[in-house]
């Protein structure tokens, strides 16, 4: 079995939502009391976190437990010579997988707004995206930033999302991104008309299939 390397997202929530899907996974496909051979770097957010270390405890690959931090993806990979495993690319796998070529793009402003996420999957895999209006998006930013990496889940925000999407469906999506790894505490399958792809649980598998390759 391969060694994970995690880079603790935004929040411990979400990092403890990644450990839990891996080791509850490989669990299941392994049997007995097996768990998944994990390295966790967990840093104050705001810092860059020093991939070196990862290398030095063994991993043999990256997961970055958060979509925003992905930014640094590219730099991530050439500090610490090891391959980081991409959470727009395990997105993208899942989006093809169900035939769907135009998705609707929920995250932080960075992710909904910068180069590294939404044209990774226009660019590399054909994939149309959608983002919510600029008042939508601030809404969307606002309520990662001051609720959900605290842990606060509030129904308001949760309606307020649910309107979100139903105007990114109205503006031609047949999916939702959930590309926050926060959002997926939040946000359910029944708070959408169209198909949510939660891109935490996509990515701990991914990890899952390439520590088990």
């Amino acid at each position: 079995m391969k060694t994970i390397g995690l880079i603790g997202g935004l929040s411990w929530e979400s990092t403890a939502e990644y450990y839990r899907i891996i080791n509850r996974e490989v669990q299941r496909r392994l049997g007995g009391v097996h768990s998944a051979k994990i390295v966790l770097y967990s840093f104050d957010f705001a810092e860059i976190a020093d991939a070196k270390r990862l290398s030095r405890a063994g991993a043999d690959f990256i997961v970055i437990c958060a979509n925003t931090m992905h930014k640094v993806a590219d730099a991530t990979e050439w500090q610490s010579r090891l391959p980081v495993l991409h959470i727009a690319d395990t997105a993208a796998a899942a989006i093809i997988k169900a035939g769907m070529t135009r998705i609707g793009l929920l995250g932080t402003a960075y992710t909904m707004e910068g180069d590294f996420y939404g044209a990774r999957l226009r660019e590399k895999h054909g994939i149309t995206v959608i983002v919510p209006e600029a008042d939508d998006r601030a809404l969307v930013h606002r309520v990662i930033y001051e609720e959900l990496v605290r842990g606060e889940l509030r129904e308001d925000s949760r309606a307020a999302y649910r309107a979100v999407i139903k105007r990114l469906v109205a503006a031609g999506a047949e999916g939702i991104v959930l590309g926050c790894t926060e959002i997926p505490l939040l946000v359910k399958a029944e708070d959408s008309d169209v198909p949510l792809f939660d891109t935490t649980k996509l990515h701990a598998l991914a990890a899952v299939d390439e520590a088990l390759s």
